[in-house]
């Protein structure tokens, strides 16, 4: 199989693939639907004297990219993160304050509300891993490919921030991988 990659930062990785398209497309579904990733789960609100209601907010809040490090975590970890504001300010993703130092937002500055005067948002939000599968917030970006010519492929991929565009890649390929195990080992 043949790899060329034609464009890579930290936010994309372009390459191009001579591969069936089947496998493609195998490698395109599981980077965007079952690498795990951060995201805030469930929030709790101490205090919303905004005009919002709480889910608005809290819908706003899960869907902001959270930092995913590579090893260390599972399926049982909880971060949580808190916020507290009183207005008039406009509340930012930066203002969500982690209790781990390696899993914070990824982008900083993702505006989540507007308070008035005396307005106050005080509130604690608890990320776990999930998947794409589970929730559109899990998936650490979005992955595309179209043909260049009989069995090649120009494959790209834009990251949300949870993880670098080729550690999607390569964590795509070992849960294909890791799959194919379990079915060869309930063939056997």
């Amino acid at each position: 199989m043949k790899f060329e990659i034609k464009e890579e930062n930290e936010k994309a990785l372009r390459f191009i693939i001579d591969a069936d398209i089947s496998t493609v497309n195998a490698i395109r579904r599981t980077a965007a639907n079952s690498i795990p990733c951060f995201a805030i789960d469930r929030v709790i609100f101490y205090e919303n004297t905004s005009a919002m209601f709480d889910e608005y907010i809290a819908h706003r809040i899960g869907l902001i990219p959270i930092k995913t490090p590579s090893k260390g975590y599972n399926e049982s970890d909880e971060i949580v993160f808190s916020l507290e504001a009183t207005g008039p300010i406009t509340v930012y993703s930066r203002d969500l304050k982690s209790t781990d130092k390696d899993v914070v937002v990824a982008n900083e500055n993702i505006p989540i509300i507007k308070l008035g005067n005396e307005q106050r948002l005080r509130i604690e939000g608890k990320a776990i891993l999930g998947i794409g599968l589970k929730h559109a917030k899990f998936q650490p970006g979005i992955a595309t490919f179209k043909a260049v010519s009989e069995n090649k492929y120009e494959f790209y991929i834009e990251t949300f921030g949870q993880m670098p565009p080729r550690e999607i890649i390569v964590k795509a390929a070992d849960s294909i991988k890791e799959r194919l195990k379990e079915i060869k080992k309930a063939v056997k």
